[in-house]
């Protein structure tokens, strides 16, 4: 059988497989849909903090599910955009934040409470849920400029991440949706190193093709039980979670090995790179705000005050006399 993998980007199959997202579409079921891949980055990012292995496995599917999201969207290049992912919660992790910064910057934290986490055991592997607990998750879309945020909420009740983003999608995109996170420590050069992927395969069904949803079955989404996306949604099923994580696989051979039935054709890819927006003169003029007797109850027993970012950990340091 030829091979009907189809690249738009003349210089051919890719030679590094990390720290990117690569958007598709297959050639028979007019499926589109996003594969991400992080490597250094999400090793990086996890690695700045002393997080539990459980935590560090919810926040690296987070980053991956909003690097998938927040490719997407369409921003001016004149004034930037934002995609921000936040849950606020009841449970062991009591929040966390993704921001994903166009073209492809990334930076997130988690805040937990240890003891809760622990008291978990292995139940928090299996069930990561537990994790989160009860409260939501919100998703920000910051177009910049003068242009108005966008947010959609959605309820935890004891779910993780990929379930209520599923949810999202029905309730607020309102179209079919297939997405498969996964995340996990990989050997390699001699040290342990996180590495995290992404799957997520969307249908908009041809309205000019008369394509209806079942008016008897209010739940049943327009075009969710089309043949086309059936067909593309078992493949996508197929995919496994050690084939999203492997960096020998080429992002453009998996795509083939999914949907060699259907064909399919890889866009060009966009870089992933950890970025935090935090600065000295940044932090300086946030202190700048604070009045007098508030700065005083930051100062530290010589005088000093210390900011530490939550994103990528970095301390700034300040004499008194140079906050103004």
């Amino acid at each position: 059988m030829a091979e009907r993998l189809m690249l738009t980007n003349t210089g051919g199959l890719r030679t590094t497989a990390d720290d990117l997202i690569m958007p598709f579409r297959t050639e028979q079921s007019g499926v589109f849909g996003r594969l991400v891949r992080l490597g250094p980055v999400i090793d990086s990012v996890l690695n700045r903090h002393d997080y539990p292995e459980v935590v560090s496995r919810v926040l690296g599917e987070a980053v991956a599910l909003t690097a998938l999201l927040g490719s997407s969207l369409k921003f001016d290049s004149a004034f930037g955009g934002r995609l921000i992912l936040q849950t606020k919660t009841d449970g062991p992790i009591r929040f966390l934040v993704v921001d994903f910064e166009e073209p492809g910057r990334v930076r997130a934290y988690a805040s937990f409470d240890k003891e809760k986490v622990e008291g978990l055991g292995r139940v928090a592997r299996d069930e990561p849920g537990r994790l989160l607990g009860t409260g939501h998750l919100a998703m920000t879309i910051d177009p910049g400029g003068h242009l108005d945020r966008y947010q959609g909420i959605v309820p935890l009740d004891g779910c993780g991440l990929s379930d209520a983003a599923r949810i999202y999608f029905r309730q607020s995109e309102q179209i079919p949706t297939f997405l498969r996170l996964a995340v996990a420590r990989h050997y390699a050069g001699g040290t342990w190193q996180w590495r995290a992927g992404g799957l997520l395969v969307q249908y908009v069904p041809p309205l000019e093709e008369g394509v209806t949803s079942d008016d008897e079955n209010e739940d049943v989404l327009l075009g969710e039980e089309d043949v086309r996306w059936t067909s593309a949604r078992t493949l996508a099923e197929t995919v496994e979670d050690h084939e999203l994580l492997d960096p020998t696989l080429m992002p453009e051979r998996l795509l083939y090995r999914l949907f060699a039935d259907e064909g399919v054709r890889a866009f060009p890819s966009v870089s992933l790179e950890e970025h935090c927006r935090c600065s000295r003169d940044r932090v300086s003029n946030l202190l700048g705000s604070f009045g007098a007797d508030e700065l005083a109850d930051m100062r530290e027993a010589d005088g000093a005050i210390t900011v530490t970012c939550e994103f990528c950990n970095t301390k700034y340091r300040f004499e008194i006399d140079e906050i103004s």
